[in-house]
């Protein structure tokens, strides 16, 4: 796949994922605040269905893509020259992202929230033909967003928050602001022990994962392997530390905003009814908690931070070492089209078929226009 492909595919996947999320109630809550760009952020967000980059543990479309899309659509840009735009902010973020981790993990930081705003600024600056280092310094004095909002509406939050300092930092570097981007980013690295970093040959959206299913992608790897298996007895499910520390509700969560963020609810889950979908976290299930109740949790640094490995009775009876939808096993084609097409519909599919196409129609078939 061609990195413009590849971009392209992220961006449909965002716009899918907001186009469900919008009717959710952190969305519908951030729609009150009359701000496009931090509505249409915590909508492409909430579901935690919308696509990842492990290298840095980060969402790099869910504050690129509202900001870009939202500035496209205001400028009368194209939906190519947003795409461009989109790109340029996505690997901004990445380079940000994989250069402070994991030490924003470890610090209790968001890496999307704290790094988004970045990489929504860079995307800003393109549409507006302002220099993107000063948009970039003006969105890092205002880096933000805790680990400790996972599990609840936070999450999706404080990266609608993140994407609206971007679009808001590009337009004040637009107008002449000026900060000097070195003191931004010594300040940025003193006060979350992350690194600023520029984008590298390896391009980030060469290591963008598709989720499959729609909970943190930390789950994953277990969720697939308790597809492999029958065993319900003296369970063990071992995983890297990074996975526990994204994922850390355990076996009873409270709603299904936490249910994505357990890994023996999830486990358990898939075990009786296989893997979640969008409804499935409408509300937590009993039977799910009761045998997540059984499901031992344990961590392993030697592993890989996508893989999963789990034991019954003692004994490895399936291994994942990277779940579906990772750049090692993309979902094909098909299975794509029929996640986009369950999460918003046919005509979403095909939103960049057209790159000549005004960027306002894509938030229109999203349904996040006005």
């Amino acid at each position: 796949m061609s990195e413009r492909a590849g971009y392209a595919l992220a961006l449909v996947d965002w716009l899918a994922c907001a186009a469900r999320g919008r009717r959710e109630p952190a969305a519908r809550a951030a729609e009150e605040l009359d701000d496009p760009v931090v509505h249409a952020g915590v909508a492409g967000h909430v579901l935690d269905f919308d696509d990842t980059y492990l290298p840095g543990i980060s969402h790099l479309s869910a504050p690129v893509a509202p900001a870009a899309l939202v500035l496209g659509a205001e400028l009368g840009r194209t939906a190519g020259e947003v795409l461009e735009a989109y790109a340029h902010g996505f690997e901004a973020m990445g380079a940000i992202a994989r250069a402070s981790h994991p030490a924003l993990y470890d610090r209790g930081w968001h890496p999307t929230a704290v790094c988004g705003g970045a990489g929504a600024a860079v995307a800003g600056a393109r549409l507006l033909g302002a220099h993107p280092d000063g948009a970039v310094a003006i969105a890092l004095l205002r880096a933000s967003g805790l680990r400790a909002a996972f599990g609840s509406h936070g999450k999706s939050l404080q990266v609608g928050l993140a994407a609206g300092t971007g679009y808001q930092a590009a337009r004040l570097a637009a107008g002449g602001a000026r900060v000097p981007l070195a003191e931004a980013a010594r300040g940025f690295e003193e006060s979350t022990g992350g690194c600023y970093a520029t984008p590298e040959e390896r391009r980030a959206v060469s290591r963008n994962w598709i989720k499959a299913w729609p909970c943190c992608l930390q789950t994953h790897g277990a969720i697939e392997a308790a597809t492999q298996v029958r065993e319900r007895r003296e369970l063990t499910v071992t995983v890297h530390p990074v996975s526990r520390q994204a994922a850390a509700y355990g076996p009873r969560p409270e709603d299904g905003l936490q249910a994505k963020f357990s890994i023996p609810y999830l486990t358990a889950f898939t075990l009786l009814h296989g893997p979640p979908r969008v409804e499935s976290f409408d509300e937590v299930e009993p039977s799910a908690c009761a045998l997540a109740e059984e499901i031992d949790v344990r961590t392993d640094s030697g592993l890989l931070e996508s893989e999963s490995v789990l034991e019954a009775d003692g004994r490895e009876v399936a291994r994942v070492r990277a779940a579906l939808g990772s750049p090692e096993r993309p979902m094909d084609a098909d299975a794509l089209r029929a996640k986009v097409t369950e999460l918003a519909g046919p005509d979403l599919a095909a939103a960049l078929d057209d790159l000549e196409r005004p960027a306002g129609e894509l938030l229109e078939l999203a349904g996040l226009s006005g």
